[in-house]
């Protein structure tokens, strides 16, 4: 980085089962000056999860405290359980002179835009929605939601798709990480020549 970057947020968005998980960590990997900033939820943990790690687990008590003390950037309920970005985190690791990736649903980035609105926002889409159903089916299912309702929220959400900077259709995982690598070098290279 050169001594006037100034770090920024890349968010990535898309509809639930279009990858973004899986493309936020191998970016990861990837980028040495790429750090994560981990959301907080009242979900309790899955078997290949540690506290800190993927996510804060808190009690809804704590998740409420949090809340009502305004420390989330953005927070929604989601399938029962809720998650939140806090706004601090974001900011100790913006001050850390590293760029920060949010992986982070449709509802979120549209609140965290209006906090960080010269963020890079990124949206993930599927290359139709045979490949959106066979994703979303092959996900664990959520009491009481079947996969048509699951379609439904993803296709609404794919309506927010021409609110974002860039979009990447996700049909092949390398190709879609080429993509997102360029995305991020495209735009440090806009901010360092806005800092000459």
């Amino acid at each position: 980085m050169i001594k006037n970057y100034q770090p920024t947020i890349f968010v990535v968005s898309g509809p639930s089962g279009v990858g973004k998980t899986t493309l936020v960590k191998r970016l990861l990997e990837e980028d040495d000056n790429l750090v994560f900033s981990i959301s907080t939820t009242t979900r309790k943990p899955r078997s290949d999860e540690r506290d800190g790690r993927e996510y804060y687990f808190v009690s809804r008590e704590e998740f409420e405290r949090l809340k009502e003390e305004g420390v989330f950037a953005e927070y929604a309920l989601v399938h029962g359980e809720l998650y939140g970005t806090r706004k601090d985190l974001i900011d100790k690791e913006l001050s850390s002179e590293k760029d920060v990736v949010l992986d982070i649903d449709v509802q979120g980035a549209a609140k965290i835009k209006s906090s960080y609105p010269n963020g890079v926002y990124v949206f993930i889409i599927p290359p139709d929605e045979r490949v959106l159903s066979n994703r979303l089916h092959g996900r664990e299912g959520r009491a009481g939601e079947d996969l048509n309702q699951r379609l439904e929220r993803a296709e609404s959400e794919m309506e927010h798709a021409g609110d974002y900077d860039y979009l990447v259709v996700n049909d092949n995982i390398e190709k879609s990480i080429a993509l997102l690598r360029a995305i991020v070098s495209a735009e440090r290279c806009r901010r360092e020549r806005l800092w000459l």
